[in-house]
């Protein structure tokens, strides 16, 4: 099973060392400490292992180092700063693996540019050699300087040497982010010995670039200069670490739950309203940031090692008060850095599960307390079940956070997403903000799919599941990439969709995974066979 928990005392690949407004990530990857057996990480290149320690690094940053504003990315090792993914790593995982890797690393780049929104800048500094997903890291950036040593290249060289694609965003963030021309970029990404400082400059692959005698200074000089006065002078929150049981029955913790149903393919994952009043105060304990901590440690842990449970039950438990007076703090002071930073987490983690391949059905029952933050679960979902009843009826609550506070990959609020474009539409549910919604002004407000009265509704969730457990996964999980993000694309869709669905579909054929596509044949000594066809 792999965890995704982690801390710096447990790091075995980056160091990370703060100096007032700026922190450094030196990337130092021992090449013995592999997440599975059968590769050697040399040359900086890097595993699922590898990225999970980034992850955590760049969260401890956010939280526990306000003083921050810039985050220098570099190598502790000499002449070389990152080679990319380990290509024997995926050369001998299965094909969810290498899906649910890339996928990882994206969101995590992703995130690099969600902080860089909030006020946290990063700047590369390529002290080596910066080959694949090490330059797609640097691209995640703000800004990247280059060692000037005559050597040292920048490549992207998966086209020509793995017969795959950069698989972190690379080709997206070259010709969308740094504006490289298309036939440019075309030249660099299938040359595999990549380029130099000079002509990276002039191509607009890198912002800077200096003579190995002067790298250090013009590092300093730029991190400080997109560090500013840093995001806040305030004391930082330590990210304790979360109380979590594991067993057979599925994933326990404070505020969320993952429950197993093997036999259904199914995950029902719950989360639980505060049961005290909340604020900012208690720090990592304060429930927005605890509960948006566990429900990413979930899905990360469901997607990972989970995969054969297709469909997750979104569920919530507690009251729709308390769950809008424990968000309060959120509207009320969304200029301190913390309650910044805790949306931010939220906003990131509400975003992974858009892009998780599960169906999501949302299940409105009388327990529920699908409420503002709560309530983007809801709107995330594929479908939503809420129960009508005479009695005791279940209600749902808008906030003003669903009007934009968690936009999603293609920018738009899950709100607004839902109505695909129909402002009118939006602007009518959103008028409902402050009202405790019952079934039938759900249904009438475009909020939920189907209302099932009490005599139905055991059936009608039954057959459902049953159904959605009996259609083909894979169709499943292309459908609902299609049909979850609405109206026009942005870089992050890009990513997620184009790039996403073309590299999945080249980590199937046999040109890069058969017997003697180029996955296998990288290092053997031997060139690949092709089936030539273009298809």
């Amino acid at each position: 099973m792999i965890d995704f928990e982690t801390d710096p005392t447990r790091y075995r690949h980056w160091h990370l060392a703060c100096d007032g407004p700026i922190a450094t990530l030196s990337l130092d990857v021992n090449e013995e400490a592999g997440l599975a057996p059968g590769y050697k990480l040399k040359l900086n290149s890097y595993d699922l292992g590898v990225d999970i320690e980034l992850h955590d690094a760049l969260n401890r940053i956010r939280f526990e180092h306000p003083e921050v504003g810039a985050v220098v990315i570099t190598s502790a090792k000499e002449r070389i700063f990152c080679a990319g993914a380990n290509i024997y790593m995926l050369g001998q995982s299965t094909h969810a693996a290498k899906v649910n890797f890339c996928k990882f690393t994206n969101e995590t780049r992703n995130g690099m540019e969600d902080s860089s929104e909030d006020g946290l800048k990063f700047l590369a500094a390529v002290n080596g050699t910066c080959a694949g997903g090490g330059y797609e890291l640097a691209l995640a950036c703000d800004e990247i300087i280059m060692v000037d040593d005559r050597s040292s290249t920048v490549s992207l060289p998966e086209v020509p040497l793995l017969g795959v694609l950069p698989g972190t965003g690379g080709l997206t963030r070259l010709v969308d982010k740094r504006k490289v021309r298309r036939d440019l970029a075309d030249l660099f990404c299938t040359a595999a010995d990549g380029v130099r400082a000079d002509r990276a400059r002039q191509w607009k692959l890198i912002d800077h670039a200096a003579p190995p005698g002067q790298f250090a200074a013009a590092v300093r000089a730029r991190a400080f200069a997109l560090a500013g006065k840093g995001r806040a002078s305030s004391a930082g929150v330590h990210l304790s670490p979360l109380d979590r049981k594991i067993n057979e029955d599925g994933y326990h913790y404070t505020h969320v739950d993952v429950a197993f149903d093997h036999a259904r393919r199914t995950a029902t994952l719950t989360v639980r309203a505060p049961a005290s009043p909340q604020s900012p105060g208690a720090g990592a304990a304060w429930w927005p940031l605890a509960m948006a901590r566990e429900l990413d440690d979930a899905l990360l842990r469901l997607r990972t090692n989970d995969p054969a449970l297709g469909t997750i039950l979104l569920r919530t438990q507690g009251e729709l008060d308390a769950v809008l007076a424990a968000e309060a703090p959120m509207l009320e002071h969304r200029d301190d850095w913390f309650v910044r930073e805790t949306t931010g987490f939220l906003r990131r983690t509400l975003a992974r599960l858009d892009v998780t391949s599960r169906s999501l059905f949302a299940i409105v029952d009388r327990d529920s307390c699908f409420a503002g933050v709560l309530a983007e679960l809801l709107l995330a979902a594929d479908r939503t079940y809420m129960l009508a009843a005479d009695e005791d009826a279940p209600r749902i609550a808008l906030s003003k956070l669903n009007l934009g506070a968690f936009p999603m990959a293609n920018g738009k609020s899950r709100l607004a997403n839902r109505f695909c474009g129909d402002s009118k539409a939006a602007a009518r549910a959103a008028a409902r903000i402050g009202e405790a919604i019952d079934a039938k002004a759900a249904l009438e407000a475009g909020l939920v799919t189907i209302t099932p009265d009490e005599l139905d509704w055991d059936d009608e969730l039954r057959i459902a599941i049953e159904e959605r457990a009996g259609l083909s996964p894979d169709a499943l999980s292309g459908l609902e990439a299609n049909l979850r993000f609405a109206g026009s694309e942005t870089m992050a869709t890009r990513i997620f969709g184009r790039l996403s669905a073309w590299q999945n579909w080249i980590f199937g054929r046999p040109n890069a995974v058969g017997s003697e596509g180029t996955l296998k044949r990288f290092g053997t000594g031997s060139r690949p066979r092709f089936d030539w066809e273009r298809v």
